[in-house]
Formats: structure tokens, sequence, C-alpha cells
């Protein structure tokens, strides 16, 4: 049976004070015994801080990117290291931004894929398409191809032990989300793209769904028999719409 995740990215939004707040409404109104893990995600200056926030509470602390590197000249990246040192459990790598502003390549998220792994980190996957490639019917193709980076570099084995994300690029941040059934087609299709490699990791890998996840979208979402989950973007800087989806998937 795999376990939910609800993991909140709040991108480039917050303060110190703001951080305080949300956290403090999160952990005061937390749903007793959830079948959910949560995971929140703060820029990267407040991981320390927020990390310290979170201890003695059900709620992991993630990072929004890494380094594909483990240390060296690189001005203004962050290791995989430095955030296990500082408390990260999870880390988000190929966020679809990081892919279209920053052009991360494939191949560069493989790479921060293997480095997130080898420091123990979870590295959540996040793979989707764009509207045009929605449009002229290349999703699947968009999708095998962000996989079988990860998959060649890292094989089947460490991408069973990371979380892979499905985002459709059309679907953050704009209100519109991809349809229950949609989401499903395409989370069934990527656990078939792993089943290729091996049958039991594909069974056990979490994939979460990311695109517009409100509350009152979340539960017909993560009914979909593959959907085990959401990445939440806007919705997670607000503490009660963040439970609300915690609560439906739990």
């Amino acid at each position: 049976m795999r376990r939910p995740i609800v993991a909140g990215n709040w991108k480039m939004h917050g303060s110190r004070g703001e951080n305080a707040r949300l956290i403090e409404e999160i952990v005061t109104a937390y749903p007793a015994n959830t079948a959910a893990d949560c995971v929140v995600c703060p820029p990267c200056v407040y991981l320390q801080e927020v990390g310290r926030m979170l201890r003695d509470t059900p709620i992991a602390l993630g990072a929004q990117t890494t380094c594909a590197e483990s240390h060296g000249a690189f001005t203004g990246e962050v290791s995989a290291g430095m955030l296990k040192d500082v408390g990260c459990r999870y880390v988000l790598v190929g966020h679809s931004e990081r892919r279209l502003i920053f052009r991360e390549s494939d191949q560069l998220v493989a790479r921060k894929f293997a480095a997130a792994h080898a420091k123990a980190l979870i590295p959540v996957l996040c793979v989707g398409e764009q509207l045009s490639d929605r449009e002229a019917s290349r999703t699947q193709e968009v999708i095998s191809r962000q996989l079988d980076a990860v998959l060649e570099l890292c094989g089947a084995e460490a991408l069973g032990q990371g979380v892979v994300a499905y985002e459709p690029v059309w679907a953050i941040g704009t209100g519109r989300n991809a349809t229950p059934e949609q989401a499903q087609e395409v989370h069934a299709f990527i656990r078939a793209r792993i089943a290729a490699r091996d049958a039991r990791i594909a069974g056990d890998t979490r994939i979460l769904y990311g695109g517009s996840v409100k509350a009152g979208n979340a539960a017909e979402l993560f009914a979909m028999p593959d959907v085990d989950g959401g990445l939440i973007g806007g919705a997670s800087l607000k503490a009660n719409e963040f439970l609300a989806i915690l609560a439906a998937a739990g």
C-alpha cells in the first residue's frame, strides 16, 4: 500500500514572519493520525529556520532544488549534502520552472536526482508537458524522455527510492487543472514506463499530481488509483487550504 504524500512548494514566497505564522497555523491544526506524509519546501534561505520550527512535528522539510555537484567553485549553488546537513529529507528536482526558466536539461535533472540520492535525500522528480505538447499529442513522448534520463543514469531502483510528480505545465498557476481522468491516464503511463524496467518498483513508486490542486478538487484527484498525493503550489501558502488537501490525501 503506497502511503500518500502532500508536498507544499512555497516557490519564491515568504518572509521570516510569514513563515512562522504559516507553520504555526499548520502545526496547530494538523490532523491527528493522518495516513499521508507531509512535506514543506520553503526557499533555500529559510530552510534551517523552518526546519527548527518543524522539529518534533510530523512534517518533513524539503528543498526546491539542488546542485548536481557535491562541492567546489559553483557560486550561488547549494549541494545535496548541505541540504541534508540542515535537516532536509526531500528535494524537488526538475520542477517545470527550473526546466523552462533556467533551461535545466533532462540530463542535468538526472544528475541532480543522482546527487540527491547519493546523500540519502528523497528526490521528487517533476515531469510534465507544456500545452503545445498536449495539443500535439506529445505528452507521452515528453514524459518518456524526462523519465528515461533518470532511469538510464540512476536505474529503476534509485527511482523507486524517490518520488515522481506529474505536473502538466499548462495547469500550474493558471487555475486550470487536468481532470481526474486525465491525471490518472498520465500517472498510469508513468507507472507502466517504470514497470518496463521493474514491475515491483513501479508498484511501490509514489506518483504525485501537481497542477492547481486545491481543497475543492483534491479528493477527486486523489481518488484515482495511480495518484498518490499532490505537489501543491499556491494553496500550500494558505494553512486551511493546505490542511484540507492533506486531509483529502489521508
